[in-house]
């Protein structure tokens, strides 16, 4: 019998000089939109015809393509149809600040400008809230302090480094590595208003969400970039990007729960102790999860049904159980996913961090990642390096009137006071995540080549989760430390 089956590259990204360059010299226009392929696919359903026969047709006919994704799209509501168009966008000039309320939007891909690996000098964000408020003298003079300071800081850290890793130091191409670590402790001193860039790629879907969603934010650099970023698109998709105007839902929610909440009257004057705060708390795990794992894993294999699944796994030994696990994970490597079975249990934390520690946690976009504001009261994070090289009191000196600048923006700008905060300082999140995800977590942040303050982190959240659900963890581990555990599980490399 005859393979009919065909693979055909349907596009693919190009840059957006290319195209232009295409449409200067071959005088097309209409049809270099990515509307023409979402078009064709939404057409898939209901049409006879290939798949490449419906997007020439797409590409002849844009008008109708772009009839044709209104009608699917907003007024049918497919709205997974505009998840077929992709643009990739350059963000230049954005707060740290705001870099983190963009990238709360998990089904886009980001690449960030890395405060580890690229030695800022002196970028930063002056919020117009900030001038409207006639503080741009005040905000100003605490930035290029902390940014004078964070200079300072790498000026006495990477010697520092290089001479506690001579080993590493002999070799001319660790330079980089080494002078990533004094730089990656030198950033708590920096702000969040520290200018940043980032790569980002996104679908028409989404793009639409985060127009909404940042338009309706109650600071201006997040309502420019939503303008500005309507701006790039509009005319490259028109049919796809219809709902962009900020709703009452979006604009007022947030804001009304913290009214109600503080209508409860919740006592913020309990507060003294937070600098006390466990870092991890495990607040709710799936009871009985290793059990519910094990149902799912007989449920994959074989014919039973779930109930019958949980009622035999419930009655297995210990060491049965443990067996049906390492028959699991017998083949899996360091750099395989755990099995979707994993899937079924879930692990919820509450965790206080740095700036710098949740700039690499929210990375983590398949989890469901609550944060609160920065809070001063939390204290800050200080990178052990910094005392070591005999700097803690003067980057205390570097907090204190960073706070006390603080607020004063407080007092007169509420929603700009965060800018002038450091990467040092914290806030509170709530994450959950299943296990499946956590073993992500684990080989990517507890790994011994991870940045210390998310590895520290990483590390005692895995403790909590050995603990509730040991044979589901049973490899769970940083990717370093993956042999050794595997060796310890089944007694050979």
């Amino acid at each position: 019998m005859e393979l009919k089956m065909k693979i055909l590259l349907a596009g693919y990204n190009l840059d957006y000089d290319v195209i232009q360059e295409l449409k200067e010299k071959s005088g097309i226009i209409d049809d270099l939109t990515p509307e023409t392929i979402s078009a064709a696919y939404a057409r898939i359903s209901r049409s006879p015809k290939p798949v490449n026969e419906l997007r020439e047709i797409s590409r002849r006919e844009v008008d109708n393509a772009r009839k044709s994704n209104r009608n699917i799209v907003f007024a049918m509501g497919h709205s997974s149809v505009a998840e077929h168009a992709i643009f990739n966008i350059d963000v230049i000039g954005a707060s740290r600040f705001l870099i983190e309320e963009i990238e709360k939007f998990r089904l886009c891909s980001y690449t960030e400008k890395s405060q580890r690996y690229v030695l800022f000098d002196k970028d930063y964000v002056i919020p117009e809230e900030i001038r409207q408020a006639k503080l741009t003298d005040l905000f100003t003079s605490t930035i290029e302090m902390q940014n004078n300071y964070y200079h300072e800081l790498y000026e006495q850290l990477w010697p520092y480094v290089f001479a506690n890793h001579k080993d590493l130091a002999t070799n001319p191409a660790n330079r980089s590595l080494l002078e990533g670590w004094a730089k990656e402790d030198a950033r708590y001193a920096i702000a969040l208003a520290t200018e940043t860039q980032l790569g980002m790629t996104i679908n028409a879907r989404n793009l639409e969400l985060m127009l909404r969603r940042l338009a309706a934010l109650p600071y201006k650099e997040a309502q420019d970039y939503s303008q500005k970023l309507f701006a790039a698109t509009k005319d490259i998709a028109p049919s796809l990007i219809r709902y962009t105007e900020v709703t009452d839902y979006d604009r007022l929610t947030r804001h009304n729960l913290r009214k109600k909440a503080d209508s409860f009257s919740i006592k913020y004057s309990q507060r003294g102790a937070e600098k006390n705060t466990p870092a991890v708390q495990l607040v709710f795990v799936t009871p009985n999860a290793d059990t519910k794992v094990a149902a799912a894993l007989l449920f994959s294999a074989s014919a039973l049904n779930y109930k019958q699944c949980l009622s035999q796994t419930t009655r297995l030994t210990l060491r049965d159980k443990k067996s049906l696990f390492k028959t699991a994970f017998e083949h899996i490597k360091a750099h395989d996913a755990a099995l979707r079975e994993l899937e079924n249990v879930d692990l919820q934390f509450e965790l206080v961090m740095s700036a710098s520690c949740f700039a690499q946690l929210k990375r983590h976009r398949m989890s469901t990642i609550i944060s609160q504001d920065y809070d001063p009261q939390l204290g800050v994070t200080i990178p052990p390096a910094i005392s070591k090289i005999g700097q803690k009191k003067q980057f205390l000196q570097i907090i204190s009137k960073t706070q006390a600048a603080y607020e004063q923006i407080k007092k007169k700008s509420p929603q700009a006071a965060p800018y002038i905060l450091t990467n040092a300082h914290r806030k509170r999140v709530l994450m959950k995540l299943n296990a499946r995800e956590f073993y992500h977590l684990a080989r990517l942040r507890a790994d011994q080549h991870a940045q210390w303050d998310i590895r520290t982190l990483s590390e005692e959240m895995l403790k909590a989760a050995k603990k509730v659900m040991p044979q589901t963890m049973m490899l769970a581990g940083g990717k370093n430390s993956y042999p050794a555990l595997y060796k310890k599980t089944f007694g050979r490399p």
